[in-house]
């Protein structure tokens, strides 16, 4: 009885300690999130925003890329990247109804395979349903003029046009949006 109560004791003691060092160290890559009101329109991107710490972000995976060209990426880190818009808006020229989509991506040494899927909230690690994809498109990528330590997503108008920008590291891209 009194070895019960010990081992009772232990795995409490282990449970509360987890807990505490879970909830006093910050993570790795902290959630982020970028909104923006267009047209009347309210869009919010929820993200986790990873840092560089002196990788290789894009390129091949033969060289260790943390994000191997021409493979699935969740778009950030831990959970899925979610965009979630008021009203009905175009992706690309793809018209969506309002909600929320899991916003993925298949990034490639000139041009990004950009996806929105049914499934916002999800734990990214495993590959999306692709038949719960409801649009994609294609997107070229530029090189930005400075090196981005840590995985950002900001909403840019300009010409009266949204634009959805993903920047890492020394790449960028645009995703219109409407």
């Amino acid at each position: 009885m009194k070895l019960l109560k010990y081992l009772l004791f232990l795995m409490i003691l282990i449970v509360l300690g987890f807990a505490i060092y879970t909830y006093f160290t910050p993570p790795a890559s902290p959630k982020g999130e970028s909104t923006y009101t267009f047209n009347n329109k309210n869009y919010k991107v929820e993200y986790s925003r990873p840092f560089k710490k002196n990788r290789l972000i894009f390129g091949n995976k033969e060289d260790g890329a943390l994000v191997p060209f021409n493979q699935y990426w969740r778009t950030g880190a831990n959970f899925s990247t979610d965009i979630t818009v008021s009203d009905s808006f175009y992706f690309g020229d793809e018209l969506l109804e309002k909600g929320s989509y899991w916003m993925y991506t298949i990034p490639g040494e000139e041009s990004w395979k950009i996806f929105l899927n049914s499934e916002s909230g999800s734990f990214a690690f495993f590959e999306p349903d692709e038949t719960k994809n409801v649009a994609s498109i294609n997107v070229n990528s530029y090189q930005l003029d400075q090196e981005l330590e840590q995985f950002t997503i900001i909403f840019i108008e300009t010409d009266n046009k949204l634009t959805l920008r993903l920047l890492w590291d020394k790449t960028g891209i645009s995703i219109p949006l409407n």
